[in-house]
């Protein structure tokens, strides 16, 4: 099996997308598959690179024994369309701002992240950074389940 490589996105890299790296990390890692995956996450924008996650994000996956702590926040490079087999965006938005930046012959590596969970309403991962707590927990549920969606459709 060769390696799959993920990238999740957001607009900053500081809530959504590296609590989506760190709980897809530890779901394969609990599933020994680790191994078989290289996970990062970036931002659509540069407004915290080398930023840690939020203290928030970080204290809500903390509490479900994921680990945020060693995340950096970087802005998607152009390099990262063809490096990635699957790039994965937690809202339309970013989406949008990925597919324009994509050269075409990458672009359908592009998803939205809640594809993977059918099960929820929302298309999108709301963005908890201006919210409360409920936010960023709502976030980890949303997260979490398509994490499982997502490693589901890529090991058949």
């Amino acid at each position: 099996m060769n390696q799959i490589k993920v990238l999740f996105v957001c607009m900053g890299n500081i809530c959504r997308s590296p609590t989506a790296e760190g709980v897809f990390h530890k779901l394969i890692k609990d599933l020994e598959m680790a191994d078989h995956f290289m996970i990062d996450s970036a931002g659509t924008h540069a407004y915290h690179v080398g930023e840690n996650p939020d203290h928030r994000a970080q204290m809500t996956a903390k509490q479900r024994g994921v680990n945020l702590s060693q995340i950096q926040a970087r802005k998607v490079h152009a390099n990262d369309f063809e490096h990635f087999d699957h790039i994965l965006a937690m809202d339309g938005d970013n989406y949008q701002l990925l597919f324009d930046a994509c050269p075409e012959q990458y672009q359908h590596k592009i998803k939205l992240f809640l594809d993977y969970a059918p099960e929820h309403p929302e298309t999108d991962v709301p963005d908890p950074y201006f919210g409360g707590q409920n936010g960023f927990e709502h976030v980890f549920d949303l997260v979490e389940d398509a994490s499982r969606g997502f490693y589901h459709s890529v090991i058949k």
